[in-house]
């Protein structure tokens, strides 16, 4: 079986009949590597170097035009055709749909689950990262702390919408994991841990969040997850 794709002709697969994955360990990257590892779908996995500019590689862009990981290439997709996919929330989707895990069966449970998935994509993912970039990174260097401030504030308020959510709950949807905790967990781990921001949002408070955090890095297939593409 040979893959038919640009993509393959700079990052060439050694198992063409599995699922190609192109990332990093981003908090988006992560996504869709934890989701892998919990569905156990067969796949194999490229490196794509962001510092190098590859996701602007010209066999890149030809999988996803926003040049921005992850994709994925399903060479058995939907009706036993190839599928090329990226944006995280819809692989995510995608990967739940295809394998019927972590994505509630009720209609009404399913829309909730990805309105949580759809609030880390608007929400907490954009302004964990721009804390982080007026946190840790180039922004920190400006002498005019409001817009590090105005990401503080917005990223401890979201924090605290998703403490409220983890009130008497195990995860997002209850006790059923979901592709809504999947979508954060990567999120505020590097919020608290790799941008450096947990007393910056007073993550001290939000005990419920830490708790679901904890139980969530502690899962085996989590933990894999954030290592795929790491070098």
């Amino acid at each position: 079986m040979s893959l038919d794709h640009p993509i393959f002709a700079k990052w060439p697969a050694e198992h063409p009949d599995r699922l190609q994955l192109f990332g990093l360990p981003t908090p988006n990257g992560v996504k869709v590597s934890i989701m892998l590892e919990e569905c156990g779908l067969p796949y194999e996995a490229h490196r794509i170097d962001i510092m190098a500019n590859e996701s602007h590689d010209p066999a890149f862009l030809a999988l996803n035009p926003n040049g921005k990981i992850p994709a994925i290439y399903d060479p058995d997709g939907p009706g036993g055709k190839p599928l090329a996919l990226w944006e995280s929330g819809a692989i995510l989707i995608y990967l739940a749909d295809k394998t019927d895990r972590f994505l509630p069966e009720d209609p009404g449970r399913r829309y909730e689950a990805i309105q949580w998935l759809m609030w880390q994509m608007g929400g907490a993912g954009p302004m964990f990262g721009q804390l982080g970039f007026f946190h840790k990174f180039a922004g920190r260097e400006y002498e005019d702390k409001r817009p590090r401030d105005r990401y503080a504030a917005e990223s401890a308020r979201l924090l605290g919408v998703l403490d409220g959510r983890l009130d008497g709950r195990t995860w997002i949807m209850g006790e059923e994991y979901s592709i809504a905790d999947i979508s954060l967990l990567g999120w505020v781990r590097n919020l608290i841990g790799f941008y450096d921001a947990a007393e910056i949002v007073g993550f001290d408070r939000f005990k419920h969040a830490q708790a679901w955090l904890e139980r969530g890095l502690a899962r085996p297939a989590v933990q894999r997850g954030l290592l795929v593409c790491a070098a």
